[in-house]
């Protein structure tokens, strides 16, 4: 756990850039391009978040979250947040990194989707790597991040896209590429799975397309199961509207979660016996076939009683 310390803090719509240092100026824990960090806003109140800036940039986290119109608390009190407060935040922890093998890369952005591909393009630029930012928003006047893209050194290589001027053309940015290339893609659920069809109609592998989500509707509720914590000793019933997380927490075992929404991974959890129900966006499909690991926000059983190594 890291305390840092607000150094800078902007305002770009309903965007907030914020600019993280260590108060003595100690280089901060090194990152790679597509890695977050956890903000710990109070004691019950932990949200994962994609660092923005450089990757080489040692002495800085760059930050930029939206202040959600439903949000749980956690936007709210990062909006709150002024220059001089002191945070504790997480060391990096990279869900989405660069296929470094990559022929070209594309980066497809929507919204605050785009923040974890200013670093990917920021590391892409660095290694005179090819690669295309597209960054997609509903109008120019509601964008964050376009100053900073017309003045980057890579700015050649991004294309703005605004809902009330000219959209995304999802089948003319995914073919005018060439063998090999790599899509990143990060935004509403909608834009990815756009993009994930359009992809997988142009012949494009799984291999090759790569997503991260800030935000998903997951259903809980299910039939009532038993799960065993075998290190732990503790056996809990989690009831028809209960996650296994709540469940467990009501027996005295607390399990460090996040995002709580299937998408961070923090909870992640590996599995000795049972037949898992997976309801995550972190996954693969590929590791959810394997059932041995489950996500214990919003996963359930498929069976009576399952036993985790917890």
């Amino acid at each position: 756990m890291l305390t840092l310390q607000v150094i800078r803090r902007e305002v770009q719509g309903d965007v907030v850039l914020l600019t993280l240092a260590h108060s003595e100026g100690i280089a901060l824990p090194a990152f790679r391009a597509g890695a977050h960090i956890d903000l710990h806003l109070s004691a019950e109140l932990v949200r994962p978040y994609s660092l923005c800036g450089d990757p080489q940039d040692r002495q800085h986290y760059q930050l930029g979250i939206l202040k959600e119109g439903r949000s749980k608390g956690g936007s709210l009190a990062v909006h709150a947040l002024r220059e001089g407060d002191a945070i504790a935040v997480s060391e990096p922890r990279n869900l989405f990194e660069l296929e470094e093998r990559a022929a070209h890369t594309l980066l497809i952005g929507g919204g605050i989707g785009v923040t974890p591909m200013l670093a990917m393009a920021a590391e892409l630029h660095a290694a005179g790597r090819a690669f295309t930012l597209h960054y997609c928003t509903r109008s120019r006047a509601q964008a964050a991040f376009v100053p900073q893209l017309e003045r980057a050194p890579y700015a050649a290589q991004v294309q703005l896209h605004f809902s009330n001027e000219q959209r995304l053309d999802l089948a003319a940015v995914l073919t005018d590429v060439p063998a090999e290339t790599h899509v990143y893609v990060c935004g509403p659920i909608r834009l990815m799975d756009a993009v994930t069809e359009q992809a997988q109609t142009l012949g494009y592998s799984s291999g090759q397309i790569h997503q991260e989500c800030f935000s998903a509707e997951v259903q809980t509720g299910g039939s009532a199961f038993d799960v065993v914590a075998a290190t732990s000793g503790i056996t809990v019933k989690v009831l028809e509207n209960q996650t296994i997380v709540e469940a467990l927490a009501q027996a005295g075992l607390k399990v460090n979660v996040s995002c709580k929404q299937g998408i961070c991974g923090s909870c992640l959890t590996d599995v000795l016996e049972g037949d898992v129900d997976h309801r995550d966006h972190y996954l693969t499909d590929e590791e959810k076939a394997d059932g041995d690991q489950i996500l214990l926000c919003c996963s359930r059983a498929k069976c009576g009683r399952l036993v985790i190594d917890l």
